[in-house]
């Protein structure tokens, strides 16, 4: 790629030059989808033909690449991709960034320019061909400056001497050379030369400029006078200077340039950033930042037209082209040229030099009122060169980045521009499409803005649609998007095509950043946390922390506030099409069942285990050291493990189900119970009578817990029936336990408590001393219900002893609960209030707010009985809470009963 037509060293016979452009095309973006438009225009210029014709050549190369390994051309949704590991342009670019990150940089760099064998691209014509031939080569000599400056961190300036000499000979003004210059030649043991070059290049610098070297070539100068230098120590990189005249001036009478682009129509919305920017007087700088199609450039330019009587002296704009699908970001020195240009400078008065043509830019605008526009920035660098030295100026900046460096070293305000609001954005349709025709079809403008969701360019481009198109059902818009998702926003118009306009933020990011972003697109769940986009990375999580914030700054991600990241649907629909064909979703599930089993583990830890395979190689589970870790755990992550649950292979389905029982119903999670055990028992992953018994027991259960009392007797009856067929007395009992458990739910405490009478011999021939103490609390709270408190308090003792001795919290829970009720009932209510706070306090601990609430609402009682009425209105009153929270409507209905009987 770098040195021959294409693919270097490959024996593809490609003597057509259109052959050998068209390769060129597709390889300079390898991995990534060319539009067919782009290619087009890149192969054939103005005179592209139709598109059957790139079809036509396209086939042909295929054929041609027909016997190369690793390399193919795939159609992907409006273009084309070639696909591989055979270019390369891929392998040097990959080195480059490698080197960035790694230790080995002069190796990783050395082989990176050993690739280039001659001219990048030679042999393929064309005006697209000579631009990117000169974009390549400015990469080759930044991988040059880059292994001088490894080899300078190594010491080995001496080998570099002759090398630096001659480039700085040839580069006298450039800074960056003359630092290494200097360097190699102290590293060589000829600090004194060193300090004569410098002497000769601020001479020149002063004669020819009136101006001193930059302050990292002043720093170096004055570290080699004060003390030598460790031979390994860097000179920090300066960019280079050519001859100005920073003298130079306009005519007396300068034009005022007006070059603000027409204001968006219709415009909605945007109160707050609006404010923003036109808050305390002058804005300094306002660097409005948000994803590709958010509406930055609208908001940046109604704001401008909104406010262009504030500057008299004029308004200049530029598109910088940061994101541009064809063309390089614009270079500073170009952007100042024109702007030079429109302030009235005469060719023969401009510098060469973008320093002085930015020192001349600040003297002509200084205490001059005028508004200045950056569209479309790529780096903070780009931009900086472009400020006005003074405050009387206001610059507006847009990026896809979050430019960190304006708002840090330039007090930029930063304006975070989101999605619109629901209201903004039904009004944005409303201007485009007129109130009669959205509420003729109300449903699908329901569709419509819930899949744009606020997305200002998609809302567009579909308005766009139905405006052009006055008789078409918005129904049928409705149904296509339904159908074909991100791709119904595609357009062979780039800047009205969604999928175009995020694949040219997809394009400027590095390798690293878009495998991360494809594998965010398949990520389960609404966010994700650190830790686990480690595991769905593969990475170490200080490298995935990186990758994420770099996704962020480039407006891909959202930070929410506890430190997740979230995409939004439509960026996620188009992340999900560059997705890496790897094994980050199992890595990713195997992240979250892992953690979950060790969260489930430290909530009940008297439940028998289940055995899970090994984690995936480079899965880390997150740490959970304790109990409320677990439950904070749970918490954040129950919607992603739901998520999880869908996408996991069948035979991981019933274990995530399985994971999440005890927090589901501690936490009053119900209709989530049942939806997880019916996933299990329909996935036909279980693996034994005994798992499907136990799917069976448990999706029965949380029928119960939902007074499904039908569908929860029939799934009891499929388990027992199993249990018995399999002779398995263990599963048996642990049937008859959950049945005892639902009857008693529904009231009927004395079939419930002879189906845990039915279980206790079971459990003590089987020597399950937790399950004994279960069934005998069970026995104990039945017969409780049913007034036989001796035979009741017995059991219930009995059973505490045991989860004493087993250290069960969860048991000591729930039979000092009993005990509360069966002291209450039997007249001793300070003992009942002093045995149900132990208990409360143990659910509390649990993070078993379920139980808890059933607590509160029991102790009330005694309370009541004690004559201490605040304390029952106070325990009543957070019951009642906790229900609601739970959605136990029936329950809330009854303490709202108690504490309107207690006034």
């Amino acid at each position: 790629m770098l040195g021959e037509v294409a693919v270097d060293g490959l024996p593809v016979n490609l003597g057509h030059p259109k052959q050998r452009c068209l390769i060129a095309a597709l390889a300079v973006d390898t991995g990534r989808v060319v539009p067919a438009d782009r290619l087009l225009e890149r192969v054939w210029g103005a005179d592209a033909p139709r598109r059957s014709t790139l079809h036509s050549y396209v086939s042909r190369l295929r054929q041609a690449l027909a016997g190369v390994d690793d390399l193919t051309i795939e159609h992907r949704s409006g273009g084309y991709a070639l696909m591989g590991d055979a270019v390369d342009l891929v392998r040097f670019r990959s080195l480059c960034a490698w080197a960035r990150t790694g230790p080995d940089a002069d190796r990783l760099l050395t082989e990176a320019l050993s690739l280039w064998q001659a001219e990048a691209l030679a042999g393929v014509p064309g005006e697209w061909a000579e631009a990117e031939r000169a974009r390549l080569e400015l990469e080759r000599l930044a991988a040059q400056h880059d292994l001088v400056d490894a080899r300078l961190r190594l010491g080995h300036g001496g080998r570099l001497v002759v090398e630096l000499s001659a480039r700085a000979a040839e580069h006298p003004l450039d800074e960056r050379v003359a630092g290494q210059c200097l360097l190699a030649l102290h590293q060589a043991g000829r600090t004194a030369d060193a300090l004569e070059r410098y002497r000769q290049v601020r001479d020149r610098l002063v004669a020819e400029f009136g101006t001193e070297p930059g302050p990292a070539l002043r720093e170096l100068h004055q570290r080699l006078l004060a003390e030598p230098l460790p031979a390994a120590e860097l000179l920090v990189s300066a960019e280079p200077r050519a001859a100005s005249d920073p003298l130079a001036t306009a005519g007396s009478h300068p034009p005022v340039p007006r070059q603000l682009p027409a204001a968006p129509v219709p415009f909605v919305g945007r109160h707050a950033e609006l404010d923003v920017l036109g808050a305390g007087g002058t804005v300094l700088i306002s660097a409005v930042a948000g994803s590709g199609g958010i509406g930055k450039t609208w908001l940046a330019l109604h704001w401008a037209h909104r406010h262009a009587a504030r500057y008299p002296d004029g308004q200049l704009f530029v598109d910088l082209r940061g994101f541009s699908p064809d063309t390089a970001p614009l270079d500073p020195g170009t952007v100042l040229r024109g702007f030079l240009d429109a302030l009235g400078v005469a060719d023969d008065k401009t510098p060469p030099d973008t320093e002085a043509r930015a020192a001349l830019f600040r003297s002509l605008v200084a205490d001059r009122r005028m508004l200045v526009v950056l569209d479309n920035a790529a780096t903070a660098d780009q931009v900086v060169p472009l400020l006005p030295g003074t405050g009387t100026c206001t610059v507006l900046v847009t990026s896809r980045r979050v430019l960190t460096g304006l708002v840090t070293r330039h007090s930029a305000r930063h304006v975070d521009l989101d999605l619109l609001s629901d209201a903004e954005a039904h009004a944005l349709l409303e201007h485009r499409l007129g109130m009669p025709r959205l509420a003729a079809e109300p449903d699908a403008v329901t569709t419509l803005l819930g899949y744009c969701r606020r997305f200002p360019l998609a809302l567009g481009i579909l308005a766009g649609r139905a405006a052009t198109q006055p008789h078409l059902p918005l129904a049928e818009l409705a149904a296509e998007v339904r159908e074909f998702g991100v791709d119904a926003l595609d357009d062979d118009d780039p800047a009205a095509s969604l999928p175009a306009v995020l694949a040219t933020s997809y394009q400027a990011l590095s390798v690293a950043q878009q495998r991360v972003f494809g594998q965010l697109g398949i990520a389960p769940g609404p966010d994700i946390s650190v830790s686990a986009a480690a595991s769905l990375t593969g990475l170490p999580t200080a490298r995935a922390a990186r990758l994420l914030r770099a996704l962020q700054e480039a407006s891909l991600l959202q930070r929410t506030p506890d430190g997740r990241y979230a995409m939004h649907d439509l960026i996620r629909s188009y992340a999900a099409t560059t997705a890496p064909d790897d094994t980050a979703l199992a890595r990713i599930v195997d992240f979250y069942l892992h953690t979950a089993y060790a969260a489930e583990r430290l909530l009940n830890p008297g439940r028998p285990p289940i055995e899970l395979d090994p984690p995936a190689p480079h899965v880390q589970p997150h740490p959970l050291p304790d109990l409320p870790a677990a439950v904070a755990w749970l918490t954040t992550e129950h919607t992603c493990l739901l998520a999880t649950q869908h996408v996991a292979a069948h035979h991981l389905v019933w274990q995530l189900a399985w994971v999440l029982t005890t927090f589901h119903d501690r936490r009053g999670h119900r209709h989530e119970e049942v939806a997880v055990w019916q996933a299990a028992v329909d996935s036909g992953g279980l693996p034994d009578s005994a798992a499907r018994c136990r799917a069976h027991r448990s999706l029965g259960s949380a029928h119960a817990r939902l007074g499904q009392s039908e569908e929860a007797v029939t799934q009891f009856q499929h388990a027992l029936a199993l249990a018995e067929a399999d002779g398995d007395l263990l599963q048996q009992a642990h049937t008859h336990v959950a049945t005892a458990w639902a009857f008693e739910m529904w009231g009927d405490d004395r079939q419930g408590l002879e189906h845990a009478q039915h279980c206790l011999p079971l459990y003590r021939a089987l020597g399950e001393p937790a399950w004994e103490a279960l069934t005998l609390n069970g026995i104990g709270w039945l017969a409780a219900r049913l007034g036989e408190y001796d035979t009741a308090r017995r059991h219930c003792e009995e059973a505490l002893v045991l989860n004493r001795r087993h250290s069960d919290a969860q048991g000591q829970a729930t039979t000092l609960d009993s005990l509360g009720y069966i002291a209450h009932h039997t007249g001793d209510h300070r003992q009942a209030v002093d045995t149900y706070r132990q208990a409360l306090a143990l659910y509390r601990e649990a993070g078993n707010v379920v139980e808890a609430a059933n607590t509160l609402d029991r102790i009330g009682h005694p309370h009541a009985a004690l004559g201490e009425r605040d304390q029952a209105r106070s325990a009543w009153q957070e019951a009642l809470e906790l229900y609601l929270q739970q959605g136990r409507d029936s329950d809330a209905a009854r303490v709202r009963a108690q504490l309107a009987e207690d006034t």
